[in-house]
């Protein structure tokens, strides 16, 4: 999994017409400095005003995925979004002249090629992941609609619908890479059934749809009056209905419309606006369900903070082990808080803390209800800070490490008996004369715990 943050090589444009609005759309997808995040420029609106692609920024989902921040407003993201997120084009500045934009042939096809074909090249800047650590589940029942992700070291989905349709019946489509993505998912198009149809063309909302840009399932017969009716609908005539589809549509797969499920899943996934690590299965999912998910993930990484840049596994081997611990640090059992460090660089150090039942404190704190006092978190935070600060001196062994100052302290949740805390902190400003500031976080699991902000004096030991 690449780890550096990628643009476009050049920038690339495309023009058609708004499936909604039927407008005729020229846009630009232009490459953008590293941390820019993609985002869409109304280039016809005075000032040109742009709109970040993040799911914060959704305010409809009813025909498609619509962002909007003040007079910046773009509809129908979700091709161009799958296509730049999943070929992994991180920054990328869309300039568009239109509400929406263009529809092609109903599928992202077209995007990526256009960018397969243009590359994409690598930025300094790391790219940013949101590593799933326990299942997380969104659901909503009366709509059969349920989006699961799990735990895992990579991104895959796996897309199930079932819309109780003889011609459709149940199909099932899967992502596991982007080296499929070109040939198998961006393809495929976009579909309506033929009784959702007619209400949307009355209402005037699909005035660039037509049988070029979309399947249309149809799974009731249909009379010659009706025929007669969707030959002037469409101004065609030539109109059949073969195999359940109008005008005897090819389908570029058995399980097409799995695959633009899926393909649209991948576009509004992307609006979280961070790399996924985790598996993915939905049933039923829709623009409404993977926006609200994203915007639930967004909470629990706003809740969480930010999460360390390095990552705790207890399959590794420790940079510090117990013995090392207590060679650099003067506190001794029942007050050492500190079992292992796992992680150690100039500024930044993760260390660890088991929590079990056999503590001394929990005898008094609580008898019913075992929580580790919030002020002994903060100490083995600041112990695992110590390490940090004596881990540069020369010949640490003749310093210690004093607090002389604690801000913005916060206590999350509670701590208990098993428990595993992980500490990550980090040095703030560099040491003068011999004062040092640190930031620290507290984690269980995906939970942050505990934050603070720290100062300690390093004092030189008496001989």
């Amino acid at each position: 999994m690449a780890t550096k943050q990628r643009t476009l090589a050049a920038s690339i444009s495309f023009e058609g017409k708004g499936l909604h609005t039927g407008l005729q759309v020229k846009m630009t997808v232009n490459p953008a400095e590293e941390n820019h995040g993609i985002s869409f420029r109304r280039i016809d609106l005075e000032d040109s005003p742009e709109v970040p692609a993040l799911c914060e920024y959704v305010t409809d989902t009813s025909r498609g995925t619509t962002i909007e921040k003040g007079a910046a407003k773009v509809s129908t993201i979700e091709h161009i979004m799958s296509a730049l997120w999943t070929l992994g084009v991180d920054n990328a500045l869309v300039d568009i002249n239109a509400p929406e934009t263009p529809i092609m042939d109903g599928s992202a096809m077209e995007y990526a090629q256009r960018i397969s074909e243009v590359g994409t090249v690598e930025q300094n800047a790391e790219r940013k992941y949101y590593e799933v650590t326990e299942k997380q589940v969104y659901t909503l029942p009366e709509k059969g609609v349920a989006i699961v992700i799990y735990p895992d070291d990579e991104f895959s989905v796996s897309v199930h619908v079932d819309y109780n349709s003889k011609v459709v019946g149940n199909q099932y489509a899967v992502y596991n890479g982007i080296e499929d993505y070109a040939e198998k998912i961006a393809p495929c198009r976009t579909f309506v059934f033929l009784h959702e149809l007619e209400p949307l063309m009355k209402m005037n909302l699909i005035k660039g749809g037509d049988l070029d840009n979309a399947i249309v399932v149809v799974e009731n017969p249909v009379s010659d009056e009706q025929l007669a009716h969707l030959k002037d609908i469409f101004g065609k005539d030539d109109i059949r209905i073969t195999g359940g589809y109008l005008n005897n549509q090819q389908l570029r797969a058995n399980n097409e419309l799995a695959r633009h499920k899926l393909l649209d899943l991948l576009g509004d996934f992307a609006l979280l606006g961070l790399r996924i690590k985790g598996r993915v299965w939905a049933t039923r999912p829709g623009h409404f369900a993977n926006t609200e998910f994203m915007k639930d993930l967004s909470r629990t990484i706003r809740r969480g903070g930010d999460r360390p840049s390095f990552k705790y596994s207890s399959k590794c081997e420790p940079i510090l082990n117990i013995n090392q611990i207590k060679a650099r640090l003067p506190h001794r059992p029942p007050f050492l808080l500190v079992d292992k460090v796992f992680h150690i660089e100039d500024n930044a150090i993760g260390g660890i803390k088991n929590v079990t039942m056999n503590e001394p404190f929990f005898v008094g704190h609580f008898p019913d209800e075992p929580v580790m006092p919030g002020v002994l978190i903060i100490e083995a935070m600041a112990q695992v800070g110590g390490i940090l600060v004596l881990n540069g001196l020369d010949e640490h062994e003749k310093y210690s490490t004093y607090f002389a100052k604690i801000d913005n302290t916060k206590f999350r949740r509670k701590v208990v008996p098993g428990d595993v805390i992980v500490f990550k902190l980090q040095i703030t400003a560099p040491m003068r004369r011999s004062i040092v500031c640190m930031s620290g976080k507290a984690y269980v699991g995906d939970h942050l715990v505990c934050e603070s902000d720290m100062v300690a004096q390093v004092i030189k030991n008496k001989e």
